[in-house]
C-alpha cells in the first residue's frame, strides 16, 4: 500500500472503491476456532456482508473443500441467496484465479476481507494482494484463527506486509460517513439493530427516546 493510502481523507473507505471477499466460513472451521467465541465471529460476518449488500459493495463468497468441509453457513449464503460461493481446492484465495477475476471485473482497488483462519486462509491471500496494488482491509472480528496467538500474530504479520486491520462496525461507518445519506440510512440502521451489540441495544433506547417512548413501555 501506499504511503499517501494510509493517510488523509482518502485513505478511508466507500462504497465505490470497496470490494469483499469472504473466506471460508463453514462448518470445519467454525468448529476449530478458538480465537474468539464462535457465535460473536459469525454475528459479525453476516453484519459485514449485510452491510455490503445495503451499500451495494460487490461481495465474493469462497469456500475449500466443501464437499468434506460443509458448505457456507446459512446465515451469511442467506444475505446472497442467489450467488454461488466460488468452491476452492487452493488454500490462498488469492491464487484462484476465479477470485482474482472476479475482484478485478469490479475495477475497485480496496479490497476488504475477512474468513477463516486468520493465520491461513486470510493472511495468504492478505498478503499477497497487499504486494499486487491492493489497499487492503482486513476486518479482524469477523475472521479468527485456531488460537488466539495464531489471530494475532496473523493480524501482525499482515500489518508489517501494509495490509490495514478492521472491525465491521468501522466498516459500515465508514460506509455510511454521512447521516444525511438518507438512501442507506434505513438499511444501515437495521444491520446495526440486528448485529451490533450492545451498540445496537443502545441505538434502540434511544430511537425509542426520541420518539417519545417511556423506558420499560412495549407500547
Amino acid at each position: 500500500m501506499s504511503k499517501e493510502a494510509t493517510s488523509g481523507l482518502q485513505a478511508l473507505l466507500t462504497p465505490e472503491e470497496s470490494v469483499v471477499v469472504l473466506i471460508d466460513h463453514q462448518p470445519f472451521q467454525f468448529a476449530n476456532l478458538h480465537s474468539h467465541e464462535p457465535t460473536m465471529i459469525l454475528n459479525n460476518a453476516v453484519g459485514l456482508a449485510e452491510a455490503a449488500k445495503v451499500f451495494d459493495v460487490p461481495t465474493v463468497l469462497t469456500t475449500v473443500l466443501e464437499e468434506r468441509g460443509g458448505y457456507l453457513v446459512k446465515g451469511l449464503q442467506d444475505v446472497f441467496p442467489e450467488q454461488k460461493p466460488i468452491n476452492r481446492t487452493l488454500i490462498n484465495t488469492w491464487q484462484d484465479e476465479r477470485v482474482v477475476d472476479a475482484v478485478k471485473a469490479t475495477g475497485r482497488k480496496k479490497l476488504i476481507l475477512a474468513g477463516l483462519w486468520t493465520e491461513i486462509c486470510v493472511a495468504m491471500p492478505a498478503i499477497q494482494a497487499a504486494g499486487e496494488g491492493f489497499e487492503v482491509f482486513v476486518v479482524t472480528d469477523a475472521s479468527g484463527g485456531a488460537t488466539k496467538e495464531a489471530h494475532d500474530m496473523a493480524v501482525q504479520r499482515m500489518v508489517r506486509a501494509g495490509v490495514v486491520p478492521i472491525t465491521w462496525l468501522a466498516v459500515a461507518s465508514e460506509w455510511q460517513r454521512d447521516w444525511a445519506r438518507e438512501e442507506t440510512i434505513a438499511g444501515v440502521t437495521d444491520v446495526l439493530l440486528q448485529h451490533g451489540g450492545a451498540s445496537g441495544v443502545a441505538f434502540a433506547w434511544e430511537t425509542q427516546l426520541l420518539a417519545g417512548g417511556r423506558v420499560g413501555s412495549h407500547a
